[in-house]
């Protein structure tokens, strides 16, 4: 009975609009940089590229001759920032780097960055 008169005596409480839940960064998955992709070299072994990468966060039971690497970052609950790179092997030797890092080309002599 006396649920009704509190309930109702709640609804004239103003809201604080300013007021928000903090958030907290999540970094998800495999960071991987560029310079960590300049240390690639097509022939390189898996072992080299997980050393230059680290371990790969999918690999596919499939199709054993890619590695996929994916990172998020979740900033107060928005994503900020999505990456995908795949790594293509033939046999044991690296064949190419795919996604959304790229690979810095190398510079011919005389060339300026």
């Amino acid at each position: 009975m006396m649920l009704p008169a509190l309930l109702a005596g709640c609804s004239n409480v103003p809201l604080l609009p300013t007021l928000k839940p903090y958030r907290i960064d999540i970094p998800q998955g495999n960071y991987v940089t560029q310079d960590m992709l300049a240390k690639l070299k097509p022939g390189m072994t898996r072992s080299q590229v997980r050393f230059a990468l680290g371990t790969p966060l999918v690999v596919d039971l499939f199709r054993n001759d890619r590695w996929d690497y994916f990172y998020m970052l979740h900033k107060a609950g928005e994503l900020t920032e999505r990456r995908v790179v795949t790594v293509v092997f033939k046999g044991d030797e690296l064949l190419r780097i795919e996604g959304d890092v790229v690979v810095a080309q190398p510079q011919k002599d005389g060339e300026r960055k």
